[in-house]
């Protein structure tokens, strides 16, 4: 990467007040456990691999930003990474707007990232940068799709659903993050973007309703997203291989 991709005025707004409920009862996805360490630490420290990321703003529960707070201020991160944690809102689309608010004016470079993908290599989270200091106002990794795709008439839950279309699967990507935007345009996304239903769930549809481009840059087979408990036998053995191989 250059030394112009790699300024310190990008900042990464985490949002981890969701419950994920998918995961079955416990803690809050983002508080779940992975080798001994919450995948919200996994997900901060992946943020402060980059050389270009100099805030994380952490998007809390708001009945448990305190307790978010005392768990990161002793997770160890490089010098130049300062963390902030606020508490989120009822929605996704309102807690990154809440992260945003956060971030000093002087940051050009936001990135999004859920903090249910913990496992984002920083060569990613670096390609994601460059894109957006290269002139693009909104980046998403992504990834080719394996699986044939077919749309379907919704019915009702259980019962068989008919197809309408098969979309080539080749013009088709799995995005994942962390995202990364001209921080006016995403200002300007979430002021001008109306919520609908629970909130936009991803940060790079709003930018394409205000008619901007967004491109897309590969993503990382390592940055899936744990949703359900098979994703955390995954994750575990993914940290299990970087610990023999790399000494994670």
């Amino acid at each position: 990467m250059s030394d112009r991709s790699l300024t310190p005025r990008t900042a990464a707004v985490i949002p981890a007040a969701g419950r994920g409920v998918r995961l079955g009862p416990g803690a809050p996805k983002a508080l779940r456990v992975l080798s001994g360490t919450p995948m919200l630490v996994h997900a901060v420290r992946a943020m402060a691999a980059s050389n270009a990321v100099g805030l994380v703003v952490v998007v809390a529960p708001p009945e448990d930003a305190q307790g978010v707070r005392a768990l990161l201020a002793d997770v160890a991160l490089p010098e130049r990474t300062e963390v902030t944690v606020v508490p989120g809102g009822a929605t996704r689309q309102e807690s990154v707007r809440l992260g945003l608010a956060a971030v000093p004016d002087d940051v050009t470079v936001v990135l999004v990232h859920d903090a249910a993908r913990p496992l984002v290599p920083v060569d990613t989270v670096d390609a994601v940068i460059e894109a957006v200091r290269d002139g693009a106002p909104a980046v998403v990794p992504a990834l080719p799709l394996a699986d044939t795709v077919k749309e379907v008439e919704p019915g009702a839950k259980g019962a068989p659903e008919p197809v309408v279309a098969t979309p080539e699967r080749a013009r088709l990507r799995a995005v994942q993050t962390p995202q990364g935007f001209d921080r006016a345009t995403l200002l300007r996304a979430h002021d001008q973007v109306p919520p609908e239903g629970e909130g936009a769930t991803d940060c790079a549809g709003m930018v394409e309703r205000l008619g901007e481009p967004v491109v897309v840059v590969p993503g990382h087979e390592e940055a899936f997203k744990v949703t359900r408990p098979l994703d955390l036998v995954l994750a575990e053995a993914v940290l299990a291989r970087r610990r023999a191989n790399d000494g994670f």
